[in-house]
């Protein structure tokens, strides 16, 4: 089969992408072209100084190839286009009309990349962009157009004026919905019906104990315990308060974080505490070498509508190299709940570290290491490609 894989991340992201995952698995057996998304006027303003940002810019200037081949079966597609910014724009008529313009645009970028590699007949996977896609089911007129909604977005400040109306339509026109956990599956089933829940996937290869031959030096000289946390540092996803008072009640444990942080982070009282240690952001091949240093993993997430059904994958590479994890409990979490200990407040999430750190067994290890190993992406694509088979008679 062909398929166009359309996102909100970018080939060269820093952090974990799904959609690339998914995309490099469905390489093995089938075309795929993944889209990198177009580059809007506010982000060019705002970050042209970035390597990044240059990069798109040459592209744009016709000074670096748009369509390269990275993999076999597998291209990657830089639209050398620039779209307007749209997401403060409050009047709904106002940015519908603009907000359809930026569509056509897109799609006729992504025609010109359909055309070169002979994509005549192809699957859409959007990967939960909601604004630049609204309109490609009638402008790509893919075979299948699929939704992967994989992340409850409308609820961010990008989506504030026009995320749920938009998503909504979205949802309602695909042919199918794909989701990554139950919450969203229920959620996206109230608007269409053609839904289905394909699992979560982790790379388990890279997430292997069994491959990790050395410690990172800038985590080497931190005292034990380490309780650790590698990804995103974003107050809208985490919870500053309880991570503050767990750091002042136990001194003694060392709380290691690995991510970018938004301004909030920067600014909270962690950073004045000596436990606590933030490393910054690292490529996502070195953190398996990470997590092999932590004591015990946690994910301390607030809970808002954005957190409640939002599957975190670290929580599978925690697990895959064989570590006791804390979790703040949500309704998405609740599956893992027979390997990871989920708590409801701080008091419950100090017991867990504290019962972890002192009851980790090797039968607890391993399976641990096994439940992981059912969150594969070979997992979770062969269910796309079998919905795709048995509803769609696509082959």
């Amino acid at each position: 089969m062909n398929i166009v894989v359309t996102g909100l991340q970018s080939w060269d992201s820093d952090i974990g992408s799904n959609c690339i995952d998914i995309s490099r698995e469905l390489a093995k057996n089938h075309n795929v072209l993944y889209v990198n998304y177009p580059l809007d006027r506010m982000t060019v303003y705002r970050n042209s100084r970035h390597p990044k940002i240059k990069q798109r810019m040459a592209v744009l200037k016709s000074k670096a190839p748009d369509l390269v081949k990275v993999e076999e079966n597998l291209w990657v597609f830089t639209p050398p286009i620039l779209l307007e910014s749209i997401s403060r724009i409050a009047i709904p008529f106002l940015f519908d009309f603009i907000n359809t313009h930026n569509n056509v645009k897109y799609a006729n970028a992504i025609k010109t990349a359909i055309d070169k590699l002979n994509f005549n007949d192809f699957i859409l996977l959007n990967d939960n962009d909601i604004y630049r896609t609204l309109h490609f089911k009638k402008l790509l007129n893919p075979r299948l157009y699929i939704y992967y909604l994989r992340d409850y977005m409308i609820e961010t400040a990008y989506y504030k004026y026009h995320g749920q109306r938009i998503e909504h339509i979205l949802i309602k026109n695909a042919d199918a919905i794909f989701t990554n956990s139950l919450f969203l599956e229920k959620y996206a089933q109230t608007i269409n019906n053609v839904c289905f829940f394909t699992g979560q996937g982790c790379d388990t290869h890279l997430y292997d104990p069994e491959s990790i031959t050395s410690v990172p030096e800038d985590i080497i000289q931190i005292p034990y315990p380490i309780i650790g946390y590698t990804g995103a540092l974003r107050t809208l996803r985490l919870d500053i308060p309880l991570l503050e008072t767990i750091a002042s009640k136990r001194p003694n444990w060392s709380f290691v974080f690995i991510g970018t942080e938004d301004e909030s982070f920067s600014k909270s009282a962690l950073h004045f505490m000596p436990n606590v240690h933030f490393l910054g952001s690292r490529d996502a091949h070195l953190l398996p070498t990470y997590v092999s240093s932590f004591d015990v993993a946690i994910n301390p997430q607030i809970v808002n509508k954005t957190t409640l059904g939002n599957y975190p994958r670290k929580i599978d590479e925690y697990l895959s190299m064989g570590k006791p994890v804390v979790a703040t409990r949500t309704e998405a979490m609740e599956m893992f709940s027979d390997y990871v200990f989920l708590a409801d407040n701080c008091e419950t999430f100090i017991q867990g570290i504290d019962y972890a750190l002192q009851h980790n067994t090797p039968a607890q290890i391993q399976a641990r290491k096994e439940y992981a190993q059912t969150h594969t992406w070979e997992k979770v694509v062969k269910t796309m490609i079998q919905i795709i088979q048995n509803n769609f008679k696509i082959y």
